[in-house]
């Protein structure tokens, strides 16, 4: 059994290794265009540790738009995970407490913007531009396309803190206790839902900077937008900025893995101490 279970583990590791090797070497090759001042036909391993420089990125950090751009994304990014949270919080608590069989069909829907392209969304827009100019001016506008966009990832993030977690009994005592539905869900449920709540912005951000569609065609600069188009007129520019996109989203994810670890030496589900860690009666 030992020997079992050493292979198994022995088979994880090389999964991962073989996995982390297939992300590294098209990172590296990027890297290594946006920052080394080497020509390309010269990059090889004799010239890995040669003339790298920040250059590309700096120059790309002094575009009059890139400062609007950025602003623009993080306004999009605060303004989409508010809405969401807004919207989806109550919304998965009304479906876990009262229509638990519609679970499902609710999942089902929330999938279908990871199924459907984005520009078919896109098309969508366009047709009902001419009735909605009044709204679709605004480079706000966006925030509820990308919550649409976000659903698959944020709804499943809310539900499985929701799956976590007694619901009907934290409600019950609530309820009992005399709390209203708001008050309810503003000190019983939303504390119980902070790593779910941490983790579903944190993926509606990762997705705001990372969309272009919807950006490009309604013609609203945002970074992924101003990445695309600085691209063309200085490409080493472009993919540096690339490179720092995909840095920030990266460590978007290693902070959802820190946000939301449990505390040591507590239950993650009572927030008790674990066995390991009580004293023992003399």
């Amino acid at each position: 059994m030992t020997s079992m279970g050493g292979q198994r583990r022995l088979g994880r590791r090389l999964i991962l290794l073989i996995g982390a090797i297939y992300f590294a070497f098209p990172f590296v090759a990027m890297a290594r265009f946006a920052f080394q001042n080497v020509q390309v036909f010269d990059l090889g391993r004799s010239t890995l540790f040669e003339n790298w420089s920040l250059t590309s990125v700096t120059s790309a950090f002094g575009e009059d738009y890139f400062w609007d751009a950025l602003r623009l994304s993080i306004q999009l990014a605060l303004g989409t995970a508010l809405l969401t949270l807004f919207v989806l919080v109550p919304t998965a608590v009304w479906v876990h407490l009262r229509i638990p069989r519609a679970r499902a069909v609710v999942e089902f829907l929330t999938v279908l913007p990871y199924v459907i392209p984005a520009i078919a969304l896109v098309a969508g827009i366009v047709v009902i531009k001419p009735h909605a100019r009044w709204f679709l001016n605004s480079d706000l506008s966006l925030i509820p396309f990308y919550a649409v966009l976000a659903l698959p990832f944020t709804y499943r993030s809310i539900d499985a803190g929701l799956r976590a977690i007694d619901l009907r009994t934290l409600t019950e005592a609530s309820r009992s206790l005399g709390a209203g539905w708001n008050v309810t869900l503003r000190r019983v449920l939303i504390p119980s839902l902070k790593s779910a709540l941490i983790s579903s912005t944190f993926l509606t951000v990762a997705v705001v900077l990372g969309e272009y569609t919807i950006a490009d065609v309604l013609l609203k600069r945002t970074l992924p937008a101003f990445m695309a188009e600085y691209r063309q007129s200085d490409p080493r520019g472009g993919y540096a900025l690339a490179v720092l996109s995909l840095l920030a989203t990266t460590l978007l994810f290693a902070g959802i893995g820190v946000a939301t670890r449990p505390r040591g030496g507590r239950n993650p589900r009572t927030d008790e101490p674990s066995p390991s860690t009580e004293e023992t009666p003399s």
